[in-house]
């Protein structure tokens, strides 16, 4: 029986083939996951392309208006940096802000020193909370956006009512200036904002956009966009278009250097928290001991062939030489001792067992091997281990031979 349980079939290291038809699930799983992750990326990166760039084509870019512009006599400049967008701060200049809420509070505030007095005009493209409360003193956003994208002016600003109804549906905004014009409301709130400005010669404005629609190739022929965006970029000879980037570290203070846990949202974060939760939870129910181990009879009667092949499998399979070995040692020693008159008690009492049994074999001078075979180290390798076996199995032989 200890031949069979340590038998080449069963103690042998797995094949390269048996590898490969044990992993090719998991890997081929990987590979799919890789495909996935790299076509999401390269669609999603497609998508935002140029968006809200004058030089786009692109469905989500802004090249049609600078067209436009460019027909009336307007230029357009694309600065990528807060240093060229401060420094093209001046009257016969708007400044477009593509996206505000990419500037860190400490280049939000450096541009709105650079705009303050400067009698140009300022257009945010929807500025959330608390960006626009940075660059727009005296605007609030308000959490809930606008259900509705096109919307009517209702108000006496002239380009508004020039260009009608138009897509300024997004961000909704509150202000404080009671001599601001609100625009474009959805449920009393204005969606787009002219806040004149108070010092210097009063010709210059901010104005607050709550959606980028009116800027976009694809939607610059809907409704009144059109006439919109041109009366709002259009009233200075040279437009600057400001499109940020997180690679500008212009004006950027010590608590504006976040960390990578800093950007993700909070959500992530108590997700994420809760998942680890619910896996310790998870761990330890499926450890959790009501009480010591009971051994229980089996149901069936089982060959002790197919018992003693699974447990070596399972040896095999943790890599357990040491404790297969002590196994194979620890049984012979229990059915040598009988043979050869020591009790039970001291079959694992070397100074007790090798005696007795060198003198049953009648051998000489070979009682170091004795030692090494039953009491030795654990075997390196699998094929010492096999070896081992064998050996335990023809000592056993030669104790019972007549």
């Amino acid at each position: 029986m200890t031949t069979e349980a340590t038998s080449p079939s069963t103690a042998a290291s797995p094949s390269a083939r048996q590898v490969w038809t044990r992993t090719r699930g998991i890997a081929l799983a990987l590979v799919v996951l890789l495909a996935a992750a790299v076509a999401i990326a390269t669609i999603r990166s497609d998508a935002r392309h140029g968006t809200l760039d004058p030089r786009s084509a692109d469905r989500q870019g802004s090249r049609a208006v600078a067209e436009l512009l460019a027909d009336r006599g307007v230029d357009t400049t694309v600065v990528t940096t807060l240093d060229e967008a401060r420094a093209a701060a001046d009257a016969d200049t708007t400044l477009l802000v593509a996206a505000p809420d990419l500037l860190t509070p400490g280049q939000q505030r450096a541009l709105r020193t650079a705009t303050t007095g400067a009698a140009g005009r300022t257009v945010l493209v929807a500025p959330g909370s608390p960006s626009v409360e940075r660059l727009a003193p005296g605007v609030t956003a308000d959490p809930a956006n606008s259900l509705d994208s096109t919307l009517s002016p209702d108000c006496a600003l002239p380009a508004a009512r020039r260009a009608g109804t138009a897509e300024t549906g997004g961000m909704r905004y509150t202000t404080t200036h009671l001599d601001a014009d609100e625009c474009y409301p959805s449920d009393r709130l204005a969606t787009l904002l002219r806040i004149p400005e108070t010092g210097g010669d009063g010709t210059g404005d901010t104005v607050v956009i709550g959606a980028p629609d009116i800027l976009l190739n694809d939607r610059l022929d809907k409704q009144g966009n059109a006439s919109l965006a041109l009366q709002l970029l259009g009233s200075r000879p040279h437009l600057v278009w400001y499109l940020p980037t997180l690679s500008d570290t212009a004006a950027a203070d010590e608590d504006d250097q976040r960390g990578f846990f800093d950007l993700l949202p909070s959500g992530w974060l108590w997700g994420t928290l809760q998942l680890f939760i619910a896996a310790a939870v998870a761990a330890l129910w499926r450890a959790r001991r009501l009480g010591p181990l009971v051994p229980e009879k089996l149901p069936v009667a089982i060959r002790a062939s197919e018992t003693v092949e699974g447990r070596a499998r399972l040896y095999r399979k943790a890599n357990a030489r040491d404790r297969a070995a002590t196994a194979l040692r620890s049984t012979t020693r229990i059915r040598l001792a009988p043979l050869v008159g020591v009790p039970l008690t001291q079959a694992h009492t070397p100074e007790a067992l090798l005696p007795a049994l060198f003198a049953h074999l009648h051998r000489h001078g070979d009682g170091q091997t004795l030692h090494t075979l039953l009491f030795g180290p654990p075997p390196g390798d699998d094929a010492a281990l096999v070896s081992l076996a064998d050996q335990l199995d023809a000592l056993e032989r030669e104790v019972r031979r007549p």
